[in-house]
């Protein structure tokens, strides 16, 4: 009988056990059952992609992040999945990604973006280095004092996204109501504020997050740049055109008494300073004062994306450039540059571009224009184009 009792009483110790690991086996599967439904391995929320480690030059010294929302790896992962999902549009048509695409460098290469309910106004800016600048205000005519804010007005916007409230729209808490019922937010927001509950600050805190991690430290332009104390050095893996080029970026010109250049460079780091080559704070209209739509014109654009990616590695450009996108080529850029006309009612034109009162002219040589496009390419890395961190999680 004693016997008995012990082999009862071991079958029983082996049963809980047996037990109790299955239960820890059975609470590990479901832990994220939505995300996981929704997502499979693209989002892990027990092995999150480094997104607040990623490496930052040293000689890149500007970070204007904002709110102290700097970038954790749950905050970025949860503005990923914003980003990419079309459900923040009214009819589950567009997202953030629609106008801002990975393989353009997050832009788009349509002039005029497609939204929920008609096209963009502008051409969309590309959302490269976003947080490495002087220049914290954005959209075009820098109407968002921050990135948490730009992010959300998207949504907002009848032509964009359609959560606008205006003349039958839906309203923005319509659009919280919306993915407060679905599954995988429930878990994502619980996850990175302890709470289900979406508020329009949350979301805009994570987006951000996520926008300010995509960055661009891989051209040759940083290789040659690791290698010397500054930008006015010789880099030692460009080719001479490059450097002539750099050289021709870096160097203000001289001018006479009516505008046109008698020596010196190009100047264009005077608006585009380097390492970032984001736009410089106290810059003002550059020339270009049409509209996409032909109507009117526009003396409210100061801001820019940085220079970095413009083109992709084999040279193509990630869209046309400018407000208006009138510009597709680089040649047509450096050209509008050379010689600046003064527009009649641009009361905005930045200074810098009307030396002693005048358009400059800046008599441009075909070498000088292939040199200062040469250099320009080396401004463009490959990562940004393909890291699964920045890719679309909906995808299979």
């Amino acid at each position: 009988m004693k016997s008995f009792r012990i082999i009862s009483l071991l079958l029983i110790t082996v049963l809980l056990s047996s037990c109790s690991k299955s239960e820890s086996t059975y609470e590990e599967v479901i832990k994220y059952p939505n995300v996981k439904a929704a997502f499979g391995t693209k989002v892990d929320l027990d092995n999150l992609i480094d997104y607040a480690g990623q490496t930052v030059p040293a000689y890149i010294t500007k970070d204007n992040t904002t709110l102290g929302n700097s970038i954790t790896n749950k905050g970025a992962t949860l503005g990923r999945v914003l980003f990419y999902d079309k459900n923040l549009s009214f009819n589950n048509t567009v997202s953030c990604s629609s106008c801002h695409q990975q393989a353009n460098a997050f832009g788009d290469i349509a002039v005029e973006s497609l939204g929920a309910n008609g096209t963009t106004a502008r051409h969309s800016m590309r959302l490269i280095n976003t947080r490495f600048a002087s220049e914290f205000k954005f959209f075009w005519d820098e109407r968002a004092t921050s990135l948490e804010m730009q992010s959300t007005m998207p949504i907002k916007n009848h032509e964009e996204m359609g959560y606008s409230g205006l003349n039958g729209d839906a309203t923005f808490a319509d659009l919280i109501t919306k993915l407060s019922a679905i599954g995988y937010y429930k878990e994502l927001f619980k996850f990175v504020y302890g709470t289900e509950e979406i508020t329009e600050s949350k979301m805009q805190l994570a987006l951000a997050q996520f926008v300010k991690s995509i960055q661009s430290f891989d051209s040759k332009y940083d290789a040659g740049r690791s290698q010397v104390a500054s930008d006015s050095a010789i880099f030692p893996n460009f080719t001479n055109l490059e450097n002539d080029g750099k050289n021709l970026f870096l160097t203000t010109p001289v001018f006479d008494s009516t505008g046109n250049r008698i020596s010196g460079g190009l100047g264009c780091a005077q608006c585009h300073k380097g390492p970032e080559f984001d736009i410089s704070i106290n810059s003002h209209n550059n020339g270009v004062i049409g509209t996409i739509s032909g109507v009117g014109i526009d003396l409210t654009i100061t801001r820019t994306p940085t220079l970095r990616n413009l083109v992709k590695q084999d040279g193509s450009l990630n869209g046309p450039m400018m407000h208006t996108g009138v510009f597709t080529t680089l040649q047509q850029v450096i050209g509008h540059y050379g010689t600046i006309n003064i527009a009649p009612g641009n009361t905005n034109l930045d200074q810098k571009l009307i030396p002693n009162g005048f358009g400059q002219q800046l008599h441009l040589t075909s070498t000088e224009v292939n040199s200062v496009i040469a250099f320009i390419k080396t401004l463009s890395g490959t990562a940004v184009y393909t890291d699964t961190k920045w890719s679309n999680p909906f995808l299979n």
